[in-house]
């Protein structure tokens, strides 16, 4: 069991290094990428319908620059599709694109909608993408997707965040 949250714990960090990387590299391809979004999965909140399934998740978002960090809580899962996995851990590592943005007073909060897929056998992996509704035209691309459990989702997938302090 100790090795799983090792493995889940190096997908979730081998993401976070991969977007590092491309941040630094100004590669850009829908907006410009203004930070790195990390959420963890909430211990004993998820529920899985078969069709929908749906975890509670605190997550944080930090600057491309590093002068901001920002905290939300919320919830992700799958609103439309197969969800045929136990799931015991969940991190999720978004690379933050915008058109237009201005750092600060937690503008990340809002649902966004898009797709994705994970598999598991013991520690899995997944990708998820996202786009954000209302004014401020944010995308979450794409979400590399480290965890523990086993089995298989794929659809139409969310994340909705709140300001927390």
């Amino acid at each position: 069991m100790l090795l799983n949250y090792f493995t889940s714990a190096l997908i979730a960090f081998s993401a976070l290094f991969i977007f590092s990387s491309t941040l630094q590299a100004g590669e850009s391809s829908a907006g410009t990428k203004i930070g790195i979004l990390t959420c963890e999965s909430i211990p004993n909140t998820r529920l899985n319908l078969l069709i929908h399934s749906t975890v509670d998740v605190k997550c944080k978002y930090v600057s491309s620059d590093r002068s901001t960090t920002e905290y939300y809580i919320g919830e992700t899962g799958v609103q439309l599709g197969l969800d045929i996995a136990h799931k015991i851990r969940q991190a999720l590592v978004f690379a933050v694109l915008a058109a237009d943005f201005k750092q600060g007073n937690h503008k990340l909060a809002g649902k966004y909608i898009g797709a994705g897929a994970s598999v598991s056998l013991g520690a899995g992996a997944g990708v998820q993408v996202l786009v954000g509704d209302g004014q401020n035209s944010f995308s979450l691309e794409p979400a590399f997707e480290g965890n523990e459990g086993i089995g298989a989702t794929v659809g139409i997938t969310y994340l909705y965040l709140e300001a927390f302090d």
